[in-house]
């Protein structure tokens, strides 16, 4: 990689952050109180906010507050607060297998980030170093694997309930710009007979009323043959089939561990690379300040070093 296109190139230098785990928000009528950590860094004001959303995996604690510290922590020392919260389909809950929404809990997921967008005051409360230094005029979501289907439907996807049959509209307004990560495609004849069957909210996932601006980041090598018949092209579904303003950031030779985004040193990343992950901090950093504070060149000049290296990591694309 060239000295032009590392992430302090890109985003400027560092700054310390502090981390604060577990908040925990009374939730009645969920299985448990919400659990998140709060990532941010230890100085500044006016803070934009990310909502993270884990996905699932074979690790426990990756899908949990615990996990996705290389984005955390790139995002946090470079201005951004974000909100993990551990979903009720983290394994170090341990919840009975016949609790209602299990095992993937979709709809809990994506009321999880509206319930922490509610209780932001008790979340400043929490971590007293943080009063009064958030903009929740500046929210944006991100997710990985199932978490970008969670951050999908607060974009404005919508799916059919499977339990009723009604359509299922969980966008949520105060959320201004996303970042969906490997995040699941469409359904129907795309999806394995065993995710038809089993997962069956995946099989009506319609992307045409996503209408907030995204970054959508798929691998070229993210075959997911659990999930899909497709191929790698499934993940970018979120992109080709949704309105714009939408870009895509195609990473070459990536598979679902996007280079290894859920946790350092990860024994289950397939396509372990440093500089993979490094851009993937440094152009969704990029993106979503650009989104959040219109007129910032960040993002093009994350794009334009991405294009200008010898041997770049991707491509993107827009519309």
């Amino acid at each position: 990689m060239s000295e032009s296109t590392r992430p302090a190139a890109i985003a400027g230098s560092p700054a310390p952050v502090l981390s604060v785990s577990p908040a925990v928000l009374p939730a009645p009528g969920r299985a448990v109180d919400l659990e998140v950590r709060v990532s941010a860094p230890v100085t500044g004001n006016d803070l934009p906010v990310i909502l993270l959303s884990h996905g699932q995996g074979h690790s426990n604690h990756l899908s949990s507050l615990n996990g996705y510290a290389p984005l955390v922590n790139f995002w946090a020392a470079h201005g951004f607060v974000v909100i993990q919260p551990t979903h009720l389909s983290s394994t170090t809950l341990s919840l009975d297998p016949d609790t209602p929404g299990a095992p993937l809990y979709w709809r809990s997921r994506a009321e999880d980030m509206k319930h922490i967008l509610d209780r932001l005051d008790a979340i400043e409360t929490a971590v007293p170093q943080l009063l009064g230094r958030l903009d929740r005029s500046k929210v944006a979501v991100a997710g990985h694997s199932m978490g970008g289907h969670t951050a999908s439907l607060l974009l404005g996807a919508r799916l059919t309930d499977p339990q009723d049959g009604t359509e299922a509209n969980l966008a949520e307004p105060r959320i201004k710009a996303g970042v969906l990560l490997a995040a699941p495609g469409r359904g129907g004849d795309a999806l394995t007979e065993s995710v038809a069957a089993n997962l069956p909210f995946l099989s009506t996932t319609d992307f045409s009323k996503m209408t907030t601006p995204a970054l959508v980041v798929a691998g070229d090598k993210d075959d997911s043959p659990h999930l899909t018949v497709r191929g790698p092209d499934w993940h970018a579904d979120p992109y080709f089939l949704s309105p714009g303003p939408k870009s895509l950031l195609t990473l070459f030779d990536a598979e679902h561990g996007l280079g290894g985004v859920s946790g350092y040193d990860v024994a289950e990343t397939t396509d372990e690379n440093p500089e993979r992950v490094s851009a993937v901090q440094r152009l969704t950093w990029a993106y979503l300040r650009t989104e959040l504070y219109p007129g910032d060149a960040a993002w093009q000049a994350a794009r334009d070093a991405l294009t200008a290296d010898p041997d770049p990591l991707g491509r993107v694309e827009s519309k």
